[in-house]
């Protein structure tokens, strides 16, 4: 067993002292939602000694407790036999500390014990017959408590203990109404029930704690540790039989154990250096995704596909959720990271190292392979550290002659690497390889991290070959656009990253290349956007038509014919669907993980899924105009789909449904969703009309129908604006569609007046926010890019085109470095927020410099 002679005095981890089997288990722990730290005092805080008013806690041991009290959701507490205030005197912890004293009956503030007169009296009485049997057996001591009397003798010599423990055992201890509790050389009264695991259990329900440890070294301790359950630890201090599932030596193991817990639980719910969204870095191929930040280090890949679970999670979890980091062995910072231009290949640059990142093409579908590159006349430190199922799996790292293969998992994962001298090191449950190389002149050393093969052995075709066919993969692509005169790069990089988030195979195209990056730090809206909606994917497809790119249009389309073979008809469409077509799965939450910066939860799948959105066909049917018109012909299943959403429309336009907004409370008339209706029957009454088909007679009444309704029922002269839904007066910037659709003139002064409304209400610098309304979630959010972009178009709708360039110039402002956008921006904290890169924020930004050079 560890003794305290092996613990670190200064800097060596914690987890190194202690048994393996222990730290897997306050890894874990430290990931609960809300968690209980509780202890013996005398014992596990402090050591034994013969006077007990003598017993001082260790320091570090308080204040790693003290610590974890601070931490938000973290509850610590210390359940020992001494009296509350003989307690709390030693000790000196803070008032956040929960001290409960007499072996659980005495509680400190908020745990009120009061004794009924019968137990006071009898409280009396034992003291009264103590005092006289410890005054023959000296040197006992007699501590005196609120509830109860404790006779020690580990002063007394052993034949005087057997004879004292025989007068008590034949005397108070058979007295009707008396508790005995006896531990190390302590024989203690109680005139109530005393129960450290009773006492455990109370602070447990009244903070609502999801798990517990209790740390300890008496008898008295195991009615603690008897109510440990499930994911909850006991650590038994010293030797003897015990329930605990743990045991250390003695005091200092205490404190080391406490200090990992702080590191741990801390990094869980701050998260490790949470780097600014949007100096995230994307890599692409034409199925997968990852994120690299801006000191290269792979903090984001999910595999097979961008919709499954992750690899690599740094990103929401910390290191300790897995990620791939090369850096200069001696740290400096980052010169700068950029993308090669035209491509999705990415360069990090140090004075002397050169980090070159970039997702291999032509695979077959189960491959994802991320090819990094490091060359220069330095020293690097490469850490790999894979954590398949977003950490849930225990991994172990094999050496090969070329590398290292990834055992345990479900799907065959190695990473090629001839040359690289790997250390692998473990922290009980995972593996983690660390090398330190040096490229020499004209030989890059050159790291391929293959997923969903075996084959570690050398490439067929040389890498330079390999780089340079996924960077004409992009820059071929690239040439054949036309780009607006207006922030042309800054346009040319939001076309790549919107086809940087087409799932080739499928046709599919994401909303977003993660999940749970938050609307607000340290809040729970969080939500899954790896998936492909129908109004984000039109749109997208939409914004890359218009500059001159069908294929993506084409394969949406492909795609949702698709989906749409699988049910009865579009009514009965669902708003997203995984990237393969197949409806999501229930929406789970990864409790493991602390969530970017601390943002919790952490969630996969989305609710959204089984909502009513009847504004989804609009988009649809706008899209099969813009391709149908740029190409100049109309296929006959897009128009046949066409027929199918006016229909739908026909029979449910006049529903209520959850709006584009998604928000999780009862259906409204939202003015937005019946625009989109509108804009589905007018379109296809347009695309019927271009290409010489047959119209359905009752479209264009049912179009002026729908019109009607919005102006009459959409329309509130009190705020004198579109209000977001018939039933309310609040605002919502997708309401200005009723001018941006067509629906209305914008020279019509309810349309300008509404501009100015939502203005007003929801314009803050240099973002729009969707709305101001309680939607029934806590928290708040950032002002969205996207509606940003619907100002600047209604801003040059309504000739204030000054005004509208220099929204467009703030937004352009708010991309990173390497130029993407994240869903939101919070004008007061000045950061960005949500799911990165965006999909909404780049076809808007697309669309205002297209606006703006016309």
């Amino acid at each position: 067993m560890i003794t305290a002679t092996d613990i670190p005095q200064t800097g060596e981890p914690a987890a190194r002292v202690l048994p393996a089997e222990l730290v897997r288990s306050l890894v874990r722990l430290a990931r609960t939602p809300h968690l209980l730290v509780a202890c013996d005092y005398d014992g596990t805080l402090a050591p034994i000694v013969d006077r007990p008013e003598n017993a001082v806690p260790d320091s570090r041991a308080v204040a790693a407790l003290r610590s974890l009290a601070g931490l938000p959701d973290t509850t610590a507490a210390v359940i020992s036999g001494r009296a509350l205030r003989d307690l709390a005197v030693l000790s000196r912890l803070p008032a956040e500390v929960h001290l409960i004293g007499s072996h659980g009956s005495e509680f400190d503030v908020g745990f009120v014990h009061e004794l009924a007169d019968e137990a006071r009296q009898l409280l009396a009485d034992l003291r009264q017959v103590l005092t006289g049997i410890v005054t023959m057996y000296s040197p006992a001591l007699l501590e005196v408590k609120p509830a109860s009397i404790a006779v020690h003798y580990r002063r007394c010599r052993p034949e005087v203990a057997e004879w004292l423990l025989s007068q008590l055992r034949d005397g108070p201890c058979l007295w009707e109404g008396v508790q005995v509790t006896e531990g190390k050389s302590v024989i203690e009264f109680a005139v109530v029930q005393t129960d450290k695991g009773n006492a455990l259990d109370v602070v447990r329900h009244q903070v609502g704690a999801t798990a517990a440890i209790f740390l300890g070294d008496d008898v008295t301790d195991e009615k603690a540790f008897e109510r440990l359950s499930g994911p909850d630890v006991g650590v038994r201090v010293g030797d003897g039989e015990t329930l605990a599932g743990h045991q250390v030596e003695d005091t200092a193991m205490v404190a080391a154990a406490l200090a990992l817990l702080v590191e741990e639980r801390r990094a869980w719910l701050h998260g490790d250096q949470a780097v600014p969204i949007e100096r995230l870095t994307m890599l692409a191929n034409e199925r997968s995704v990852a994120l690299v930040t801006p000191d290269a280090k792979v903090n984001w890949l999910c595999h097979p596909e961008p919709d499954s679970a992750a690899i690599f999670a740094d990103l929401l979890g910390g290191p300790a959720a897995g990620h791939f980091s090369i850096k200069p062995k001696h740290g400096s910072l980052p010169l700068g990271q950029r993308y090669l231009p035209g491509t999705m290949i990415v360069e990090t640059r140090w004075s002397r190292l050169l980090v070159t990142d970039y997702l291999e093409h032509d695979l077959v579908s189960h491959r994802t392979d991320l090819v990094r590159r490091i060359s220069g006349s330095t020293n690097a430190m490469i850490t790999f550290a894979p954590r398949p199922e977003f950490g849930q799996v225990p991994v172990r790292l094999l050496r090969e002659p070329d590398g290292l293969r990834v055992a345990g998992t479900s799907d065959p994962m190695v990473l090629r690497s001839p040359g690289v001298d790997w250390h692998i090191t473990s922290d009980g449950v995972h593996d983690t390889a660390t090398a330190v190389v040096r490229p020499r002149e004209g030989a890059a050393v050159l790291l391929e991290l293959r997923c969903g093969t075996d084959d570690i052995s050398e490439h067929r075709i040389t890498e330079p070959a390999r780089k340079q066919r996924a960077a004409g993969y992009w820059s071929d692509w690239a040439a054949g656009l036309k780009l607006p005169a207006v922030q042309t790069d800054l346009v040319l990089r939001s076309a790549l990253t919107l086809r940087g988030l087409v799932h080739k195979d499928s046709g599919s195209i994401m909303a977003a290349a993660t999940t749970s990056l938050p609307e607000e730090l340290g809040g729970v809206r969080n939500w899954d956007y790896r998936y492909c909606w129908l109004r984000d994917g039109a749109m997208t497809a939409a914004a890359l038509v218009s500059v001159g790119s069908y294929d993506e249009a084409d394969g949406f389309l492909t795609w949702l014919h698709g989906v749409l073979d699988t049910i009865p008809g579009p009514e009965r469409l669902h708003p997203l669907y995984t990237l393969h077509g197949t409806q999501l799965g229930a929406e789970a939450v990864i409790d493991a993980l602390p969530g970017y910066a601390g943002s919790r939860p952490v969630r996969v799948g989305n609710l959204a899924n089984q909502q009513v959105q009847l504004d989804v066909f609009g988009p649809v049917v706008d899209l099969v105009v813009q391709l149908a018109t740029a190409r100049g012909a109309l296929s006959d299943a897009d128009w046949t789909m066409v027929q199918a959403m006016a229909e739908a429309v026909s029979r449910r336009w006049h529903e209520p449904d959850h709006g584009i907004w998604e928000e999780r409370h009862a259906p409204r008339h939202h003015v937005y969703s019946k625009v989109m209706c509108w804009l589905t029957i007018d379109r296809a009454i347009k695309l019927g009309e271009q290409f010489g088909r047959e119209l359905d007679p009752s479209w264009v009444p049912l179009r002026d129908t729908i019109a009607t309704d919005v102006l009459k029922n959409g329309w509130n002269d009190e705020v004198q604006s579109f209000t977001t839904a018939y039933d309310g007066d609040d605002l919502d910037a997708a309401s200005l569609f009723v001018g941006l659709s067509g629906l209305i003139d914008p020279t019509d002064e309810r349309f300008q007046s509404t501009v100015t409304a939502i203005e007003a209400e929801l314009r803050s610098g240099c973002t729009v926010y969707r709305y101001r309304r309680d939607d029934g979630l806590p928290g708040g959010e950032g002002g969205f890019h996207l509606c940003a972009a619907w100002m600047i178009e209604a801003y040059l709708l309504t000739g204030r085109r000054t005004e509208a360039e220099e929204l467009f110039g703030q937004i352009v402002a708010a991309a990173g470095p390497t130029g993407l956008l994240p869903e939101e921006y919070d004008p007061v904290a000045e950061r960005s927020l949500g799911n990165h890169p965006q999909a909404y924020s780049h076809l808007g930004l697309i669309r205002c410099a297209q606006l703006l050079t016309r």
